[in-house]
């Protein structure tokens, strides 16, 4: 799978549009997608037997109807929790999707993806190089891959292990001053930074060095027209309703 230079919008909706519709779920991406965005970051870990879910927390708690680890729950599980009715109750019953559910409705709908690889404590390694096997597969013969990111190195190891030719980027909390040698130890298109982080002259630094610049997570309308004015290659938005799409 050959990546076009840098064939990404503007804009990415965070979660889906996940405070307007229950983050990390199809609803939310649909939502995102009315209002024009498209591109979609969202967080996928591995279920107990192996398959790939959309879920932020180690728990399923805090967005589901159901408790525990997620790790703890089988697929089958996962498919009877109501991943909606915290939201509200528009959204009563909405399931927790899958990768693969999530990716055919993307390329159906002409639409792109930055996939967090969130793995479960413990299960670093195997959730990214499970996720970059079944995004090659899934986005096969794609015009645009997904973009892999994570906040484990572990993890983004494991994935250009297995997919070299699908792009990733590092997130990072704060910048540590041997950022740019751990971006090129793990063969990192892109850094991806908390936006308070970020200075015209960093954002010089890594288009210096052949990299591109991403932010998260933006919500504020000032903020987005100033980064775009410094730079910034993608900025990742949960104010889809208030930063316009690009």
């Amino acid at each position: 799978m050959s990546v076009p230079v840098w064939p990404y919008p503007a804009r990415c909706a965070h979660r889906g549009a996940g405070k307007l519709a229950p983050e990390n779920t199809l609803a939310a991406i649909r939502h995102g997608a009315a209002i024009g965005y498209r591109m979609f970051e969202f967080d996928v870990k591995l279920s107990a037997d192996g398959v790939l879910v959309l879920m932020h927390d180690p728990t399923v708690d805090r967005t589901t109807s159901g408790h525990g680890r997620l790790a703890s729950f089988t697929l089958g599980q996962i498919a009877r929790l109501d991943a909606g009715s915290w939201h509200s109750p528009a959204f009563a019953g909405e399931p927790v999707p899958t990768l693969a559910g999530v990716a055919a409705w993307l390329r159906a709908n002409h639409c792109l993806a930055n996939i967090e690889i969130k793995p479960c404590p413990g299960r670093e390694a195997e959730t990214g190089a499970a996720v970059a096997l079944e995004a090659r597969a899934l986005w096969a013969g794609a015009a645009v891959p997904p973009l892999l990111s994570s906040f484990s190195s572990q993890a983004l190891a494991a994935a250009g292990a297995v997919a070299p030719e699908l792009p990733r980027a590092l997130l990072m909390h704060r910048l540590p001053h041997d950022w740019l040698a751990q971006v090129r130890a793990l063969g990192c298109v892109a850094i991806d930074l908390h936006h308070e982080l970020l200075d015209a002259a960093l954002i010089d630094a890594a288009h210096a060095e052949g990299l591109k610049v991403l932010a998260y997570t933006v919500n504020d309308p000032g903020r987005a027209a100033m980064l775009a004015g410094m730079g910034l290659d993608l900025l990742i938005t949960d104010a889809v309703d208030r930063i316009a799409f690009a």
